[in-house]
């Protein structure tokens, strides 16, 4: 078994009943839950970087590019491009 690390947590009350309450509906003991809590908030930032890193490598020009390839494209009524995405702007960028 890996090495692990002992954390002393201290917990209002009310949050540690929300724990204890959690911790069964998901199956895991108390002292698993801060750790599997812990894991899930590490993987959604690692995720947030990740996300961040592709999209500073996308070109705009490619979505037109892959779209074109595409083949003849079947209109669903609600599911049309934002106003000037062809060109690489969606309206959406904040600066």
């Amino acid at each position: 078994m890996a090495a692990v690390s002992n954390v002393a947590l201290r917990l209002p009350p009310s949050l540690m009943e929300d724990v204890k309450k959690m911790a069964k509906q998901d199956t895991v003991s108390v002292n698993q839950f801060p750790g599997q809590a812990a894991a899930e908030k590490v993987a959604a930032v690692q995720e947030r970087g990740y996300l961040a890193e592709r999209a500073a490598r996308a070109r705009p020009g490619d979505f037109g590019r892959i779209l074109a390839k595409a083949g003849t494209p079947v209109a669903i009524p609600g599911d049309e491009l934002p106003e000037g995405c062809r060109d690489g702007r969606t309206g959406n960028d904040a600066g």
